[in-house]
């Protein structure tokens, strides 16, 4: 039997915010006995559901759901944290027969677990660490992350400045190890699965406008509120998880600083950006990537078969 015949099957699920990932990945878990990580950062915190889109306690219901509410918008889930437990639901998954699907559209946490990577260990210096919160306290983000950006301009291409957290991570890890951060990122040669990724796209325009349709139905739904409900708990609006795309905007308009058709415009706009942002991780031209037209009638039937062939072939090899 060789090696590869080892490795626990995985499917996922990738593709841009608002593509359509999660009612087919509910319909493919539901056919195929499967059951579904998220891969998705946002998903994480208790209370955040309408900012980003999280599946519905209906929908939840429909097929077992992992890594969604999982730790508070306080707390901090490191894509360590989160590989270590997407490793441990897809295995416990596998172990009660069924199918683990990852699901998501961010991609730094679907290739930590489908590439292997190895994250830098890298011990917190909370020396070093506190003297540098303390000069963005007096300095400001904005000159913190510039300071990222001199030293290792390409974390400080994929790191928000508004992310203290994750600023001063990537500053500590280069200033103990003398290396730059986005090299640290350690990556084994093949995927530690037996990994199929299925890709859903649409043409921009298309896409653009389930986006702008998604930020009304947030705001019908009751973003507003549910953004004021955590202020009013005590969940500071400069936690990293409150600079969430939609969260930044309606902290904006809860203090008087915009109205909410700026505050649309403005999630419009970022979302874009996000989406370009995305495609820098799911290439057209990945060999790895079955891509698949959203627009498609026939989509659920075509990516259905190649599930099937793909789970006939794999019981054909182990069973040689």
């Amino acid at each position: 039997m060789k090696k590869q015949n080892l490795k626990l099957p995985l499917i996922a699920i990738i593709g841009p915010t608002a593509v359509g990932k999660t009612e087919l990945s509910l319909q493919l878990a539901e056919r195929f006995n499967g059951e579904i990580i998220s891969s998705d950062s946002r998903l994480f915190y208790r209370g955040m559901d309408i900012g980003t889109a999280k599946p519905s306690v209906e929908e939840m219901a429909r097929v077992p759901h992992h890594l969604i509410d999982v730790t508070d918008p306080d707390e901090v889930w490191s894509l360590a944290k989160f590989q270590k437990a997407a490793q441990k639901a897809i295995a416990d998954i596998r172990a009660r027969g069924k199918l683990p699907f990852l699901v998501g559209g961010t991609g730094q946490f679907y290739r930590a677990v489908t590439e292997g990577w190895l994250p830098p260990e890298v011990k917190a210096d909370l020396r070093l660490r506190g003297a540098l919160e303390k000069l963005e306290e007096e300095k400001g983000k904005s000159w913190l992350h510039a300071k990222l950006t001199m030293l290792d301009p390409v974390a400080g291409e994929k790191i928000d400045y508004r992310n203290v957290r994750r600023v001063v991570r990537a500053l500590e890890v280069i200033l103990t190890t003398g290396e730059r951060f986005s090299s640290q990122r350690k990556q084994r040669g093949e995927s530690p699965y037996n990994l199929l990724t299925i890709g859903l796209r649409r043409e921009r325009p298309a896409l653009y406008e389930r986006v702008d349709l998604r930020i009304e139905q947030m705001f019908e739904a009751g973003l507003l509120d549910e953004v004021q409900n955590m202020l009013d708990a005590g969940y500071s609006a400069d936690l990293p998880s409150m600079s969430a795309l939609g969260y930044r905007e309606a902290i904006s308009v809860l203090r008087g600083e915009m109205d909410i058709e700026e505050a649309k415009m403005l999630m419009r706009r970022s979302t874009r950006k996000f989406v370009r942002k995305q495609a820098n991780w799911f290439k057209d031209d990945d060999d790895g990537i079955k891509w698949f037209d959203a627009r498609d009638p026939q989509v659920y039937i075509q990516i259905e078969k190649e599930i099937a062939h793909w789970l006939k072939n794999t019981a054909e090899k182990k069973g040689g």
